[in-house]
């Protein structure tokens, strides 16, 4: 099987049913009948008359593609079709959410509500129901006993690792929606722009307002680099652009991709290491296997860095030894990926079964967020880095393993920042399908 390349409402139906049978299977296993989903509300400011950008809850998004509609509601109950009970308050101040009529509509009822007092005449009676949302008040005034119950969410988080056809498709879009904007942020950096200048490139190529990125984009010149969720935008380029690197994403259709790459304007040393990390970034995803545990993957991948870094002169020391006494997290103390679909960082990263038995991050690597075996329909990033981190650098200078690095080659390696190279992976048929290098290869380039 590959991605079935075809318009995503071809794919839609099965994808509404599958989700929805897990969702009232997983209720009637906690003995409700029906499921409630809110989208959210909108947050105001404190000592303020404005709000925070809506984030829609994931499990509305995961069943209708649809992100700006807060104070609506979406209704399961078996045997009947999903009703969606959309806010349309009459208000002269904003514009309220349009009825949708794309082709994904026909397999909905949805009713324009004015106020909680229609929704709550639509729903009826919640005791039989099961509630999910953040409005917990709310559900209580519905009747509805059972809130955000846990071991309802641990059933649907775990199966959510498993893409349908229609999410392995739009994720698959929203890879190319990102490279529009990876291409546009390359060429503003080879013209000079600032941080702050590449972002705008970014956001206008993926037709994006900033706040429906999955994230805030990382845009980072030079020793920002080092930074692993550097934050802020530079507004004026530095007087010698060294290096830029740019984890940004893109959405469609509530779903989301995850891409960083690493560029250099010069040649040299720190040229040399990205091209190690690029084969060995391609080198661990040829590595994956189902069946195997993500975990396992990542501590491959300290092996693969520990390699980079004795061939580079960094360090002095065999791989082996660099792996025993933990040296390699000096410059990856990042996890290798996670899963990814409706959240950047989806759910479900250290669940082992539907039951909710979780396997925590090894000690060795407590920021890897993804301890499960590989298998089929998975979506996830393969992430390695190579940093120069200052904070880092200076605990490893004070340490008993000072004398196995090479400062002077690391002091010139400062300025660049890091290194950080990632792709979205699916697992289909077995195989690994790279996301990202088929978005990039269709758009002409070999990245």
């Amino acid at each position: 099987m590959s991605i079935k390349v075809t318009d995503p409402d071809n794919l839609y139906s099965e994808h509404l049913q599958q989700i929805t049978a897990g969702y009232l299977q997983a209720a009637q296993d906690q003995g409700a009948s029906a499921v409630l989903i809110s989208s959210g509300s909108l947050k105001g400011c404190f000592l303020d008359d404005h709000h925070y950008p809506f984030v829609v809850n994931p499990h509305f998004k995961a069943l209708a593609p649809v992100t700006d509609v807060p104070d609506s509601f979406i209704l399961l109950r078996a045997g009947e079709q999903p009703a969606m009970l959309l806010s349309q308050p009459e208000d002269y101040w904003h514009k309220p959410a349009s009825t949708p009529d794309a082709p994904w509509t026909r397999d909905w009822q949805i009713h324009a509500v004015t106020s909680l007092e229609d929704a709550h005449n639509l729903v009826g009676n919640g005791q039989d129901m099961l509630f999910i949302g953040e409005e917990t008040e709310l559900a209580r005034q519905l009747g509805i006993q059972q809130v955000n119950q846990a071991s309802f969410l641990n059933q649907v988080h775990f199966s959510r690792a498993y893409k349908t056809d229609y999410e392995l498709r739009v994720m698959q879009i929203a890879n190319e929606i990102a490279v529009r904007g990876h291409l546009a942020a390359e060429a503003a950096w080879l013209g000079g722009e600032s941080e702050f200048g590449i972002a705008h490139h970014y956001l206008g190529a993926t037709g994006h307002r900033e706040q429906q990125a999955p994230y805030s984009a990382i845009v980072a010149l030079n020793e920002n680099c080092a930074v692993l969720h550097y934050q802020h935008y530079e507004m004026q380029p530095p007087a010698e652009i060294r290096s830029m690197l740019i984890d940004a994403g893109a959405s469609y259709r509530g779903y989301a991709a995850d891409i960083t790459r690493t560029y250099t304007s010069t040649r040299g040393p720190f040229a040399d290491l990205l091209a190690a990390m690029e084969r060995e970034q391609l080198a661990i995803i040829s590595d994956i296997r189902t069946g195997d545990n993500y975990a396992d993957l990542h501590e491959k991948m300290h092996y693969r860095l520990a390699h980079i870094l004795r061939d580079a002169g960094i360090m002095n020391c065999s791989p082996d030894e660099m792996i025993e006494r933990n040296l390699t997290f000096s410059f990856l103390p990042h996890g290798l990926g996670h899963l990814l679909g409706l959240q950047t960082h989806d759910v479900g990263g250290f669940q082992q079964n539907p039951a909710g038995d979780t396997q925590a991050a090894p000690d060795k690597y407590p920021a890897l967020r993804l301890t499960r075996p590989i298998e089929e329909r998975q979506v996830f990033t393969i992430e390695p880095g190579l940093y120069f981190i200052p904070m880092l650098l200076r605990q490893l200078k004070a340490s008993a393993d000072a004398d196995k690095v090479d400062w002077a080659l690391v002091e010139s390696l400062i300025p660049f920042g890091g290194i950080r190279i990632e792709d979205n992976i699916a697992i289909i048929d077995g195989k690994t399908v790279n996301l990202t290098r088929d978005a990039f290869a269709a758009a002409g380039t070999g990245q």
